[in-house]
């Protein structure tokens, strides 16, 4: 045995004396955190939808489509030019009417991570406008201006 490790001696174990080192073993990290430790300075950031995918998504569905037109003309043996004129018209029509503006949470699978993204950044704007909140708005904001009153409240008490 090497390194003063395992058995004296594998006899009569019924082992062969084979020694592995614990793979399962959880080594304690460095103590520094990557992440920082006070929660009131960290904002809620909304994760901003990547407009390529989003465009790529909306040009694929309008793909799958046109090829289901596509093998469907194939089966009825129309001519070729007659399927390519078909699926160009169609391609056209679905590109006009599926206008990236149009964006509903509803129908929409958790996979679709940047189409969820947009609906939620849709349906917070909605509500904002809606409750009359302005663009600018910092969460909080309310409590440091009361905060500051009552000070100016307590100098003026003081000064009197």
């Amino acid at each position: 045995m090497s390194s003063n490790v395992g058995l004296s001696t594998p006899r009569g174990s019924g082992t062969s004396g084979y020694v592995q080192r614990n793979l399962s073993h959880l080594r304690p990290r460095d103590n520094a955190a990557p992440y920082p430790k006070d929660f009131d300075t960290i904002k809620h950031r909304q994760r901003q939808p990547d407009k390529e995918i989003l465009e790529h998504d909306r040009k694929r569905e309008v793909e799958v489509k046109v090829f289901e037109l596509r093998d469907r003309l194939e089966d009825e043996d129309v001519d070729e030019d007659e399927i390519e004129e078909q699926t160009s018209a169609l391609r056209r029509k679905l590109l006009a009417e599926n206008s990236p503006d149009k964006t509903s949470a509803r129908g929409l699978k958790s996979h679709q991570v940047h189409e969820l993204a947009k609906a939620k950044i849709e349906e917070s704007e909605k509500l904002r406008k809606a409750l009359g909140i302005s663009s600018d708005y910092e969460e909080g904001s309310h409590w440091r201006k009361q905060e500051e009153r009552l000070r100016e409240a307590n100098l003026e008490r003081e000064r009197e």
